[in-house]
């Protein structure tokens, strides 16, 4: 009985299920890349193509042999016959009325005309073999993407606060394909994949569902999930798994944002407060809310927005600047406009500014 209850124990405890422990193949479906879509008439005319380039190869190389080549009468081959020889031999119909008789002719009939056979009937294969190969692509297309994806950013959630920070990303300039998805819900991951983005279906307070979105090498990460207690523990994750990353989190009460920062986050924003205080703004002040949220749309009018200090503004004062400075990022500190220290602008300084999007 000691021999046995070791070894029972010994299997489950040696087995790994975790997504990133699987090969890449059994991820289609959880990760997601997304592709160009094609219109079906574009597929099947460039499907037409591939099989008429098939016929040509094949035809190409028997009428070069064509010597080593006869028919049932002993007749040599005419360009003619290697057009007909070519087609039915793709098609496998294979009459055999003309036939390689030498070896030369044989042994290409072997390494080239039965590939060519292979990949024309692949070409014009119906819907099951067209599905098999897409899952072939995306595998292809995940085993790439794992390879060369770094300093990306990842979004934990795609809600409505989750849509609006990949929205100011993508306004902003950042490609779609530098911007991971991760969310439980399959109809939020496929209006991701619609705008271009890589998606991972999972729970992202799991450690190797993060590490599944490259979240080890992700510049930033962005907490948008609808529960607080939530937020905080995919923060613990994700700042265990990526110490240099910066983690922007949003929480519905202010309670919770010591929590967020102690567990990790860089920047915490408030959404229920920040929403409740723009709406007791509304009527007394509209216009400016109206301003504000023109400043939070980054798609028109004004825009705050962040850049490096151009070598002959150094020295100046942020006043002297043509554009409304709102502050000067020193380090890891902001220095608003009418602080001590942001008078003169330094070498390493960055500049938080006003710009004027362009519709």
């Amino acid at each position: 009985m000691r021999s046995i209850v070791p070894g029972k124990l010994r299997v489950p405890l040696g087995r790994s299920d975790t997504l990133i422990d699987r090969p890449d193949f059994a991820l289609v479906g959880v990760l997601r890349v997304p592709q160009e879509l094609t219109s079906p008439s574009r597929a099947i005319v460039r499907r037409i193509g591939y099989a008429l380039a098939a016929l040509v190869v094949a035809v190409i190389v028997v009428y070069l042999g064509r010597d080593g080549y006869r028919d049932v009468q002993e007749n040599p081959l005419s360009l003619l016959d290697c057009i007909y020889y070519a087609s039915v031999s793709l098609s496998t119909t294979g009459y055999g009325d003309i036939a390689p008789l030498t070896p030369q002719a044989r042994v290409i009939n072997v390494l080239v005309i039965t590939p060519l056979r292979v990949i024309f009937l692949i070409v014009l294969v119906g819907t099951t073999l067209s599905a098999l190969t897409a899952d072939s692509r995306q595998a292809f297309k995940i085993q790439r993407w794992r390879r060369r994806t770094r300093s990306h950013t990842v979004v934990v959630g795609y809600g409505t606060k989750g849509r609006s920070a990949v929205d100011a990303l993508l306004a902003d300039g950042l490609p779609p394909s530098e911007i991971v998805v991760v969310d439980t819900d399959s109809m939020s991951l496929e209006a991701a994949s619609r705008q271009g983005l890589v998606t991972v279906h999972g729970s992202a307070t799991k450690s190797d569902v993060l590490q599944l979105a490259g979240a080890r090498h992700a510049a930033s990460i962005i907490v948008a999930v609808s529960r607080d207690d939530t937020a905080v523990l995919v923060t613990l994750t994700a700042r265990q798994l990526a110490p240099q990353a910066r983690i922007a989190a949003a929480v519905r009460e202010s309670e919770n944002t010591h929590v967020l920062r102690q567990s990790g986050a860089d920047t915490v924003m408030v959404s229920a407060e920040t929403a409740g205080r723009l709406l007791g703004l509304a009527p007394a002040t509209p216009t400016v809310v109206e301003m504000i949220e023109d400043l939070l749309t980054p798609e028109a009018g004004f825009a705050v927005s962040e850049r490096e200090v151009a070598p002959h503004e150094v020295g100046l004062s942020p006043r002297q600047l043509p554009e409304i400075v709102l502050g000067v990022v020193r380090g890891e500190q902001l220095i608003r406009i009418d602080s001590f220290g942001s008078d003169v602008i330094a070498v390493d300084d960055r500049l938080l500014y006003v710009r004027l999007v362009s519709n």
